[in-house]
């Protein structure tokens, strides 16, 4: 009989993959993104020294949010995350997409960090 493999599973299997080549440094942090099922989350993490830098998600009370778990509260935290990545000081990043699609939520909070000024 053949089970079906769970879907994070498979996306844990990709995401080490990814992150055996690529790791933030001080000059270009890693922006890293969690989606769940009700929420997303960003950070911006200096791999070097083991440290969070600017962090925003869905359930931060800065965001009045209606539904949020839509693109549209994803691109509100992508413009947040780089708000407070900027008044840090950090212009470029990595983004580590966390072993998930570029599309859909992961998508609109690349972008949204992306107009808001930061570089990847």
């Amino acid at each position: 009989m053949i089970t079906k493999l769970d879907k994070n599973v498979v996306r844990k299997k990709r995401h080490g993959r990814v992150r055996a080549k690529l790791s933030g440094t001080t000059a270009r942090p890693r922006l890293n993104v969690f989606r769940s099922n009700q929420h997303i989350y960003a950070q911006v993490i200096d791999d070097a020294q083991s440290v969070t830098i600017a962090s925003a998600s869905t359930l931060d009370k800065d965001l009045a949010l209606d539904a949020k778990s839509n693109a549209e509260a994803a691109a509100k935290v992508g413009e947040l995350v780089a708000k407070r990545a900027i008044e840090k000081g950090v212009k470029s990043v990595v983004f580590d997409r966390g072993g998930y699609l570029y599309h859909g939520r992961v998508k609109a909070l690349a972008e949204a960090a992306r107009e808001a000024g930061l570089e990847f």
